[in-house]
């Protein structure tokens, strides 16, 4: 970018900014997630750092927080309550490190790491002992006095009790620490600081309260304690169970490092980070940082990073504040699942049932530590509800291993050049038309032979959960077609080492490797086989289903059954015969009669029964029959089982697992990060169980 355009993006940036942080901080709405402003806010601290002759004294990056709102009394804090800058790699930690080392010269760094609660900042004052005031952290210098409120939270005393008894915590500070904190209780001020927080079991029950009530749910668990804190009436904030989570002395009284500051913390009956911990260098803190990461989900409550400081209160005082932050700490922050990015283009992709899908080629961003350069729009309606245009700004999201989505379009940053997309009327590969048929979202190409389809469906065919031939992945498929060398899936138990031999980078090792993992998925399971059919609404549970009917003569495992039998037996069964199988509706019903029905996919099925496809008898080796008739349905990640071992683990006990949520739903079992079929549980009223209750039926 030039310097103006620069420039330009800083000014529309600084705008978007303040915007989502008045309505987050001021007025307690989550207008975007907080990791998406944190990706505007570092976009902007980077530009700055390039530019800093851009800096100007209304940049989000240099001041804090938000006003007060004028319900509550203002308190002056007696030291500025500040925020943190963050780091989001290790790259960028070290290169803090070495900044910050350059300032100390020859003095050794050590650091103190803490947890990142993801709470609300709060300032308690004592005097001569007992609470007096509890302030919010508002500006950074003036803040919201909501003492009554933080008087309703257990983990806050009311008074502080003397020193001694304290179970040998006072071993670990010396003496003159301690007789300065039993003077100040005695006669003077403590101020505490530290992060009002809500756990993630109170706020599933509130949210639980509020769906019993037909009221809107909460967002997330710090928006609701922040909500909470400030809220007028005490008994609110009382009923919302909050915690407190002390981390700073602001008081001088003789310590000498942040470690120390805990101590006292702990010594006067605050709660503390139980895993805080002393790090002697940066590989210490990457060593806390990575252990923390894996734990993190287990943890009672939320978290986004690790605090990291400078442990010598004497270094952090001479290394000073820059704009907003200390200049000795950061937050560590975990690699967000939402991030900020362009739309550099929109691109649609053809499916293997000839959907037509657009595809947003986005410049490349960081989410939950992977490169997102491409997120699906799922189609023209999708890309209407958002008001997506190619140029846009965007806020991508990315939770586990689901595909990125794009969740909001932030109009604010546009310059006016952004380009509005229209869904082509013709299929982009093959050029025939493209239509909507009626109750449907997608565009489809409804040519039977276009490329792309061929080639979607060839990859389906070979996928590990269909006929699962080792080695052969898109690149190689994609040559084969270009080559000429196949049509469909069958023609590849008719390729020879020597058709493989011209093409470039094939050696006559990996052409031997090849021909035999596709002669080898010559022999396949039922169920397997049709799954690889590709048979549109057709997915795994469907598929076993359909195997259930065919009638198997014999429990001999080295019986085959040849396609044409399976032929004859589907083209005899009729809509109203295929929709008696359980998990098959009208539409399934339909799409698999009109698929046997099909005088290409006939003339496919007996191509693969020439070239000698054979079909395994195989039963299912039913243990008991404990869940003989309920069906269950899985939605969200498992931690202890996989969602494969849970559906062998439903069928060995008798039972059914469907891949859509109905009336006829026994069981939903959720896990991490549900998705849709959550909502469509609870729609129904399906019965909906945790992880650790389904692995006591099983």
């Amino acid at each position: 970018m030039t310097k103006q355009q620069v420039k330009e993006r800083i000014k529309k940036l600084k705008k978007e900014i303040n915007h989502h942080r008045y309505m987050y901080h001021v007025m307690d709405r989550l207008d975007i997630p907080e990791a998406a402003l944190d990706s505007l806010k570092h976009e902007l601290f980077k530009l700055e750092q390039d530019y800093p002759d851009l800096i100007t004294q209304d940049s989000p990056t240099q001041r804090v927080g938000g006003q007060p709102l004028a319900k509550f009394k203002k308190v002056a804090h007696s030291t500025r309550m500040l925020s943190l800058e963050d780091v989001f790699s290790e790259e960028e930690l070290e290169e803090w490190v070495a900044r910050i080392q350059k300032l100390v010269l020859d003095k050794k760094l050590d650091f103190f790491a803490e947890l990142k609660v993801d709470g609300f900042a709060i300032s308690l004052e004592f005097e001569n002992g007992v609470f007096a005031v509890g302030s919010t952290r508002g500006d950074g210098m003036v803040g919201e006095d909501v003492t009554q409120n933080l008087k309703t939270i257990e983990s806050i005393p009311l008074k502080l009790e003397q020193t001694r008894n304290r179970r040998g915590i006072d071993a670990e500070l010396n003496e003159k620490i301690i007789k300065n904190i039993d003077d100040k209780i005695r006669n003077g001020r403590i101020e505490i600081r530290g992060e009002v927080y809500m756990t993630k079991k109170t706020f599933e029950e509130i949210n639980k309260e509020q769906k019993k009530r037909n009221e809107p749910l909460y967002a997330n668990p710090r928006n609701t304690a922040a909500g909470s804190i400030r809220q007028l009436d005490p008994k609110i904030a009382a009923s919302r169970k909050l915690d407190f989570l002390a981390y700073d002395v602001v008081t001088d009284v003789g310590q000498k490092t942040h470690e120390e500051e805990h101590l006292i913390c702990k010594m006067l009956g605050f709660r503390t980070d139980k895993f805080a911990c002393f790090c002697g260098n940066e590989k210490e803190v990457m060593e806390f940082w990575e252990n923390i990461s894996r734990r993190r989900e287990k943890l009672e409550y939320l978290i986004d990073g690790v605090v990291v400081s400078v442990n010598s209160n004497e270094l952090f005082e001479d290394l000073g504040i820059v704009g907003k932050a200390p200049r000795g700490a950061v937050a560590f922050k975990f690699a967000p699942m939402e991030a900020t990015t362009k739309i550099e283009n929109i691109v649609v992709h053809v499916g293997r049932t000839g959907a037509l899908t657009p595809v947003a080629h986005l410049k490349p961003v960081k989410v939950a530590g992977v490169t997102i350069s491409r997120a699906s729009l799922h189609n023209i309606d999708e890309i209407n509800r958002l008001g997506a245009k190619i140029g846009d700004t965007v806020i991508v999201q990315r939770a586990g291993d689901v595909i990125p989505d794009i969740t909001k379009v932030l109009t604010g940053l546009r310059t006016g050049k952004e380009k509005k997309f229209h869904m082509p009327k013709n299929c982009p590969v093959c050029g025939e038309n493209a239509i909507r048929m009626q109750g449907e979202v997608a565009y489809k190409c409804i040519n039977k032979k276009c490329l792309a389809k061929k080639r979607e469906n060839l990859y389906h065919f070979v996928s590990k959960k269909a006929f699962n031939i080792v080695g052969l992945g898109p690149k190689i498929i994609d040559t084969l077609f270009d080559q000429e060398l196949i049509q469909d899936a069958a023609d590849l138990y008719d390729l020879k080492e020597g058709d493989l031999a011209p093409i470039e980078r094939f050696a006559e090792k990996s052409s031997a490797n090849l021909i035999n993992a596709i002669a080898q998925s010559k022999k396949i399971s039922l169920p397997k086989f049709i799954y690889g059919l590709g048979i549109l609404h057709v997915g795994e549970e469907t598929a076993l289903r359909l195997a259930e009917q065919f009638p198997q003569k014999s429990d001999d495992r080295s019986r085959m059954t040849k396609v044409g039998q399976l032929l004859k037996f589907f083209q005899n069964l009729s809509i109203e015969d295929l929709q008696k199988i359980p998990d098959v509706g009208p539409k399934v019903a339909e799409s698999i009669y009109e698929w046997f029905h099909d005088k290409i996919n006939i003339g496919f099925l007996e191509k693969l029964d020439k070239v000698g496809i054979g079909i395994l008898s195989q039963r299912l080796n039913v243990k008991s029959q404990r869940l003989v008739g309920l069906s269950f349905v899985l939605t969200g990640e498992l931690k202890s089982i996989s969602r494969d071992e849970a559906k062998e683990k439903i069928r060995a006990f008798g039972g059914a697992v469907s891949e859509s949520i109905s009336k006829k739903t026994n069981y939903a079992v959720v896990g991490k990060n549900p998705g849709s079929k959550y909502d469509k549980a609870r729609e129904l009223g399906v019965k909906m169980i945790k992880e650790r209750e389904f692995l006591k039926m099983i």
